[in-house]
C-alpha cells in the first residue's frame, strides 16, 4: 500500500564498488518495532533481485520527521482510511530540535471516510507509537492519524 520512500523513512541506497548495496533506513522513532521487519523486506527483496551482499543501516540523524512523507504517501494514508499528518513543511534542511512545542488547542484532523473536520482524538497510541487514535464526530467511525512530527 505505501513504500518505503513514501512513508520518508528511506533515505538513501548506494552501490559500492565491490557490490555491496547500503540502504539507510531512518524509522519513525528511534524505538519503532516495524524496523526489524522493514530492514528484513528490505534485505530479502534484494537478495531475490540478485545482489548478494546486502547491509542495511538505521539511521537516527537527522531524525525522520512527517513531511518527510510524500504527497503520493499521503494520498495513500487517507485512501485506505488513515488520516495524513498536517500539512508538508517548506522544503530545505530540517529545523533544529524543538524540545517545547506551544499549540493553541488541538489539531484540527479532517476523517478519512467522509471529510468532516469534527474529530476527537480518543487514544493518544493506536497501533504503532506514530499513529494516534482519533473518531469522527459525523459518521461515528474511529481511525488512525499520523501524528505531527516536524
Amino acid at each position: 500500500m505505501l513504500t518505503l520512500a513514501d512513508l520518508g523513512v528511506l533515505h538513501g541506497v548506494e552501490v559500492a564498488p565491490e557490490g555491496t548495496v547500503v540502504v539507510r533506513l531512518a524509522p519513525t522513532y528511534a524505538g519503532c518495532p516495524a524496523v526489524a521487519e522493514m530492514r528484513a523486506e528490505v534485505t530479502a527483496r534484494l537478495l531475490a533481485a540478485g545482489f548478494t551482499d546486502v547491509r542495511v543501516v538505521t539511521v537516527l540523524d537527522p531524525p525522520w520527521s512527517t513531511d518527510r512523507i510524500t504527497d503520493e504517501g499521503r494520498r495513500k494514508l487517507a485512501e485506505h482510511g488513515i488520516a495524513p499528518p498536517g500539512p508538508r513543511g517548506a522544503p530545505g534542511p530540517a529545523p533544529a530540535r524543538t524540545w517545547l512545542r506551544l499549540t493553541s488547542g488541538p489539531p484540527e484532523v479532517p476523517c478519512p471516510r467522509c471529510a468532516s473536520a469534527d474529530t476527537e482524538e480518543i487514544s493518544r497510541f493506536a497501533a504503532t507509537a506514530c499513529t494516534a487514535l482519533r473518531r469522527c464526530r459525523s459518521c461515528r467511525e474511529p481511525f488512525p492519524h499520523v501524528k505531527d512530527l516536524p
